[in-house]
This record gives C-alpha cells, structure tokens and sequence, in this order.
C-alpha cells in the first residue's frame, strides 16, 4: 500500500516522509485516531515506504521487489501483532498463526474495527487479547537481523488489548536493535498502558474532511459523484461507516424515516410498534447507518435554519431537510441529535434494539410535539 493510496492525511505523510528521509524518524511512534480514520493504512504504506528500495516524490515506488512484497503483506521485515483468540483449550496464539486471515481482512476490509476482526477470525463471544505469548514472540522476531531491507518495523494493531502482558515489551521499546521502528495504532488512548504511551512518540490522525472522503470516493473506489456527495457528510469522517453505507446503499433509509416520522406524529401506537418490530430486524450496522442518516438530514435541516443555503447534499435530501425544518427549531433538532447520538452509542454496546428504539421513538415524540419541552440528562 503506497502513501497516495490512503485517503486524506496529507500534512501528516509529508511529515512522516520527511522524518524517514532525514533518518530522524523515531524508533516507537503511536498512530492514534478515531475508527476509519486511516491508521492502520497509514502505518503500513509508512512501513511499505522505509523498506522501498526506489523511493519517489515522497511515496514508495510500488514496483521495486520489497513495495510488491510490502503490498502483499509478506516482507519478512515489516511484522503484524494484533489481538488475537484462544481456538482450542491450551493453545498459545500467536498472530504468525493468523496471517492468512490477516491479510484477507486488509484486503476485503480494510477500514475495518476491531469488532470486524475478531468476527472475521470466528472470535463470536470470546474476547481477544495480545498475550503475553505474542509479545515474547515479538522479541524474539526483532532480536533477529533484518531478512532484506536493514531495517525491520513492527505494526502493532489495537494496543488496546495488551494488558499487563505489554510490560514485556518495555525493554525492547527503549533498547531496540538498530534500524527498528515500531508503530503502535490505536483508537482509544485511555486504555493503553501508561509505560507504553510514556515510552512513544504521538502522532494524531484526524478524521476525513468531508472533502477528501468525497474525492476519495470517487476517485480511488469508482463511487458515482451523487452518491459520493451523500455518502461523506453521513460517514463523517469515518471510511468504514462510508464502505458500510456504500454496502448498503440500497437501503431506503429516507423511507424508513418518513415511516417513523408519520408513525410518531400521525398515526399512533399501533404504526410506532408495527415501526420498531421492523427496524429491530436490521443488523446493528444498519440500525447505526439509519441513525447516522437521521442525523445528517437534521444537520442539513440545521445549516438550511441558520444560512439559508444547504451544504453539499443531493437534491433529494435537501428537500427532505428543508421539510424538517417545519417541524422543528434549532433547539429541538439539537435535543433530536443528542438522542441520536446515544442511541448510537448504545447500539454499539450491544442495547435490545426493541427497548431501545420505543424509548427513542417516545423520546422524538415528546420532543417534536411540544416546543416548549426539551429533553435534558
């Protein structure tokens, strides 16, 4: 993977170029950003880039022995750790026993979470972790000499999931051999051990600008302008929320709404019930993206309020949100967001989606039926 094909990012890889270059890049850095952000693929065309034996205009050259290797996730130089599950009773996994998978998850989903992963590796219930196994794994591979390429890089996916067992990586951190790099990505910065962070050098990756998701879309997937143009305001800033929704554009997440809609200001209990049975059916994916959505077209509705000028939407969805503006202020729409949002947030945690969606439902109701009550938490 070349550092042109990751989407957005752009003062961030000229840094990071500009490091390798000067031989001033350090030996521990910590990639962290939000999910679908681009870490990961960040991190591995950053490794794809010190190991090009033909490096060019800031970016490897993708045709030399080590970028063709690089690309396919089989340079002997460049390492994976990740978490990873226990198949059977007394094994000790480790991620070499899962490179297969591995490379077919980057592959077929390559802004994926840690929730795709351990669901592509049949993980179902159990929890993954980076053993203690794995990291004694890890210093055994980087007290070897470098395969090809002089330098050998560690991409460590999820730190997350170290636990104490990290400890044992401390050592190597500090004390690498020379020409070792290790790059930690993560999303959640409060949960990775304080002796590892204290030990890395940052490096922050921001969400897609709406922009840049747009033309990456268009330009690096073949998306349709139209549909990029409705798919990077929902994903905000998020490629796996855009790959989903792109999945599943054929959803009619607008009729979906204008169901719900006419069920909480029109039609009454029965349709809300009728309502809820069917959105609960939806996987969790779904059920976020038609809430996303929501929240989109209440964000459209927003902009239309305040300017008077939609911003980048299909004319479609902006009809759409210039209706909602007649059923709600700023302030209910505000209040309509905040639902949305926790709604999302306890989606992901695995809520009831029946509850859920008949509190949410009874929440939109009394907020869009008495102007005068806003919710508050």
């Amino acid at each position: 993977m070349r550092l042109a094909d990751v989407p957005g990012q752009h003062s961030v890889k000229e840094k990071l170029t500009g490091l390798v270059d000067a031989n001033r890049l350090s030996h521990a850095l910590l990639f962290l950003g939000k999910e679908g952000a681009g870490a990961l693929q960040l991190a591995i065309a950053l490794s794809q880039y010190i190991v090009c034996v033909n490096k060019q205009s800031q970016d490897a050259c993708g045709a030399c022995p080590a970028c063709i290797k690089a690309t396919a996730l089989s340079h002997p130089d460049i390492h994976f750790s990740f978490p990873t599950i226990t198949r059977n009773s007394g094994d000790k996994p480790i991620c070499s026993d899962f490179m297969t998978e591995w490379r077919s998850f980057i592959a077929q989903t390559p802004f994926g979470n840690a929730y795709d992963w351990l669901q592509a590796i049949g993980a179902e219930n159990k929890q993954g972790n980076i053993t203690a196994h794995e990291c004694e794994d890890i210093n055994r591979k980087l007290q070897l000499k470098s395969f090809e390429s002089g330098f050998k890089v560690l991409i460590q996916w999820m730190p997350e999931y170290l636990g104490q067992s990290g400890n044992k990586l401390l050592k190597l951190i500090e004390e690498p051999p020379p020409k070792t790099v290790f790059v930690f990505v993560a999303e959640d910065e409060s949960r990775i051990l304080p002796t590892i962070l204290s030990r890395t050098q940052l490096v922050k990756i921001n969400p897609l600008d709406t922009p840049s998701l747009e033309h990456w879309l268009i330009s690096n997937q073949a998306v349709p302008r139209e549909k990029a143009r409705s798919i990077a305001p929902m994903a905000q800033g998020n490629m796996r929320e855009a790959f989903q929704i792109l999945h599943n554009a054929d959803e009619d997440w607008q009729e979906h709404l204008r169901q719900w809609l006419n069920a909480v200001l029109k039609n009454g209990p029965a349709a809300q019930l009728k309502w809820v049975e069917e959105i609960a059916k939806l996987g969790r994916e779904k059920q976020k993206q038609f809430l996303s959505y929501f929240i989109h077209l209440l964000s459209t509705a927003t902009r239309i309020l305040h300017t008077g000028m939609p911003p980048s939407s299909t004319d479609i969805e902006i009809d759409f949100a210039t209706r909602l503006t007649k059923l709600a202020r700023t302030e209910q729409i505000q209040a309509m967001v905040e639902e949305l949002d926790r709604s999302i947030y306890h989606i992901e945690r695995n809520a009831n989606p029946k509850i859920l969606f008949m509190a949410l439902t009874i929440k939109i109701s009394h907020i869009l039926r008495d102007k005068s009550l806003i919710l508050t938490h």
